[in-house]
């Protein structure tokens, strides 16, 4: 594998927080004018390998369908992070190593600083990514294996894959700070006094502490190794196997690193603030997201929708309408007690017919 310090992975895709906002930015306002302009957001690719919006031009106001209301910044976010979890869910699924994960994980998240989820499912994005990374790290499962295991069309997969090699510019080899991980472990092992087990052990909860950093902008942000580093402190604060503070001391010194102990606790604890404000998606707001994520790359789906609420409306006015007629007849005209009860007879098997 290429070192970390010539590979596009550092020259490219290490991003500043005001480049990461301007992207998303970006890629959610030509989302919006998409929507405008042709009434669907959706993205598709064409028979030459372009990629097009398929919608007609929108139509306005003038007794035509209004549009839906676009996804926010905000919003985008949480259907990102809701699907970066789900990559973890199916990595886990199938036993995935922890490389295929991440390596997914940086896929989603790099495709996504490109384009709006308004304009590619990340349903569906997300399961191609998990394919590619399985290619890429030469663990093989093909696309049959993976749409039956989580019960999604396996076409689905292989139709976004080159959709998604161009959001990645091709450029797929990509480093995860777990391997990282593996080598602090290996170097406090042979630097300091700590016994094999408890650093082993050290190992196993930095890798969980790391699951959860992949799940904010840290990756994007971050070289692997300052992740990782960041991971293992935090791990070991929680339950101390070694004097990590006293590793960090002698490391720059130690690895002859530009940077003094007082920027790399700077670093880490920049990271540590990131991973600490992140939110988690909530169940309720992503289905209510989803809704709308939908009706942007489908607005069909909303004139339904609406069809449908139209047409029970009108059966319960109907019914109602029916009720009211009733009980006027019933004073206007007094019954005795058994025509009282051919009424209500005859009106539930009205009920019954609607």
């Amino acid at each position: 594998m290429a070192d970390f310090i010539t590979s596009t992975h550092r020259k490219k895709w290490l991003l500043s927080i005001q480049e990461l906002v301007e992207n998303c930015r970006a890629a959610n306002q030509r989302a919006v004018e998409a929507l405008q302009k042709y009434g669907a957001t959706r993205v598709e690719c064409q028979p030459d390998g372009t990629l097009a919006y398929p919608g007609a031009p929108a139509q306005g106001d003038n007794g035509h369908r209004s549009l839906p209301e676009p996804l926010t910044l905000a919003e985008e976010l949480v259907i990102r992070r809701f699907y970066e979890q789900k990559i973890q869910q199916v990595s886990t699924a199938f036993s995935f190593p922890n490389k295929i994960q991440a390596t997914a994980i940086l896929y989603f998240k790099r495709f996504y600083q490109k384009w709006s989820v308004m304009e590619h499912d990340p349903k569906h994005i997300m399961l191609t990514c998990i394919y590619l990374s399985c290619k890429v790290e030469e663990f093989h499962v093909s696309a049959d294996e993976l749409g039956k295991g989580i019960q999604q069309d396996p076409q689905v997969v292989l139709k976004n894959e080159l959709t998604v090699l161009q959001g990645l510019d091709f450029e797929l080899i990509v480093y995860t700070p777990y391997r990282s991980v593996d080598g602090f472990i290996y170097d406090l092992e042979v630097t300091t006094s700590g016994k094999k087990v408890l650093l082993q052990e050290l190992k196993l909860a930095a890798q969980f502490v790391v699951d959860s950093m992949m799940l904010t902008d840290v990756p994007l942000l971050f070289p692997p190794g300052q992740v990782a580093l960041a991971a293992l402190r935090t791990a070991n604060q929680e339950e101390p196997k070694v004097d990590f503070n006293r590793y960090l001391q002698n490391m720059p010194e130690r690895q002859k690193q530009r940077h003094s102990h007082a920027e790399l606790i700077h670093v880490l604890d920049s990271i540590d603030l990131l991973v600490k404000d992140a939110k988690q998606p909530v169940e309720s707001d992503v289905r209510r997201i989803d809704r709308k994520l939908k009706y942007c790359r489908n607005p069909g789906l909303q004139d339904e929708g609406k069809g449908k609420r139209e047409r029970k409306e009108k059966q319960r006015h109907k019914r109602g309408s029916h009720d009211v007629q009733m009980v006027n007849a019933v004073d206007n005209h007094p019954l005795d007690l058994n025509e009282i009860h051919s009424v209500k007879r005859g009106q539930s098997e009205g009920d019954a017919m609607l």
